[in-house]
């Protein structure tokens, strides 16, 4: 009974020491197995598309044509007829100036002219009288010539006279004071009763056309030689480089717009060369002096691979690495080198080919080396990532 007793006992230490080493070793096989389990991930196919190079510079908002209103003759102001900022017309009234002394000298002047015609009047008919009688020797030839050279006098005399009464009209004309261009007016500088005109065209207002408008911006020198040195090798095409856009700071608001010159000259204490663009701005929204940003095509790319931002990484050096599909179905880490921002996706101009797989969709705790199983990222789902 013994010798049985003692057979049993090992048997059932050789079970549990058996039972303990499946149960020690179940873990890791599991884990193991688990590793390699197909992780499901959303890849993109790379492929490639014309892509618009852009710079975004720094502008200014300057009105079209800008006109300032001055007195033209010296009084006192009667009248201001406009409102403050509002849009006016050209040849609307904006001030009257008192036109008393103005009529005063167009009466004058009137009284002036008529005193030279008759002046006039007489001439003639002296010289008329004395031409028939000069060639019977009625009259002598020196009362003939003097005749002659008054009338030449009063003539004389006429024309300056009714040079005199235009000037006196023009000048009863510029007590009213109108808007030589349309556009919008800004706060009036004098006020009624002030004196203007007095010894200097006197500013009154101030009128800008803000529709259309130009914007004054700036780029590098060396990226304008760049971008002509990338065209002519044939790495980019030219595309509608006058096609403009600017973005207000601080807002959403955007335009279109067009180019209008490029300067043929460099700043030499910038280094930087003057472009100005013209904007529509119909509802008057667009200010001068506004700050806002200028999108400035810079050629297109006609087989650029762009890929969504959320698929490139960073180092600690600040290089960029993307996970493909390699072989064996495994991720795979790719470097690459990235261009600019196109919205939500980077261009990628190395590291990448046609045909590559990108994983866009998953990455949270993917490790290179896993073994991943790729499902097509539908085009929707990659515009948002």
């Amino acid at each position: 009974m013994g010798r049985v007793r003692e057979v049993g006992m090992v048997c059932a230490l050789v079970a549990l020491m058996t039972l303990m080493t499946l149960a020690g070793c179940g873990p890791a096989e599991e884990q193991e197995a688990q590793a390699e389990v197909a992780r499901p991930v959303a890849v993109l196919t790379v492929a490639t598309e014309p892509l618009v190079l852009t710079s975004e510079l720094p502008g200014r908002i300057e009105p079209v044509r800008v006109a300032e209103v001055r007195a033209r003759v010296a009084g006192i102001v009667l009248e201001k007829r406009f409102e403050e900022g509002a849009d006016v017309k050209a040849g609307d009234l904006l001030f009257q100036i008192d036109p008393a002394p103005l009529k005063a000298a167009v009466s004058r002047a009137e009284g002036e002219l008529a005193r030279a015609k008759a002046a006039l009047y007489e001439a003639q008919a002296r010289v008329k009288r004395y031409a028939p009688l000069v060639e019977i020797e009625a009259v002598s030839r020196q009362d003939f010539d003097s005749a002659m050279a008054d009338l030449s006098a009063a003539q004389a005399t006429t024309r300056t006279a009714q040079a005199d009464l235009e000037t006196a009209r023009l000048n009863l004309g510029y007590a009213s004071v109108k808007a030589p261009i349309s556009g919008r007016i800004g706060r009036a500088l004098v006020t009624e009763g002030a004196l203007v005109g007095q010894g200097d065209a006197t500013l009154m207002a101030r009128i800008q056309q803000l529709d259309p408008v130009y914007v004054d911006f700036t780029q590098s020198a060396t990226d304008a030689l760049r971008l002509r040195e990338a065209l002519k090798a044939g790495n980019l095409s030219a595309g509608d480089s006058s096609a403009l856009s600017i973005r207000v700071e601080g807002t959403e608001y955007e335009s279109k717009g067009s180019l209008m010159f490029t300067d043929v000259a460099v700043d030499p204490g910038t280094g930087q060369v003057s472009l100005r663009g013209k904007f529509a701005n119909p509802d008057g929204v667009l200010l001068p002096g506004m700050y806002v940003r200028v999108q400035a095509p810079q050629g297109m790319d006609d087989r650029a691979t762009l890929v969504p931002q959320r698929a490139v990484q960073r180092t600690a050096d600040g290089g960029a690495l993307v996970l493909v599909v390699g072989e064996d179905s495994r991720a795979e880490v790719r470097a690459v080198k990235t261009g600019v921002m196109q919205g939500a996706r980077w261009q990628i101009s190395e590291g990448l080919k046609g045909g590559d797989q990108v994983i866009v969709g998953g990455l949270a705790g993917l490790q290179p080396g896993a073994r991943v199983a790729p499902q097509q990222a539908q085009d929707q789902q990659v515009s948002r990532q």
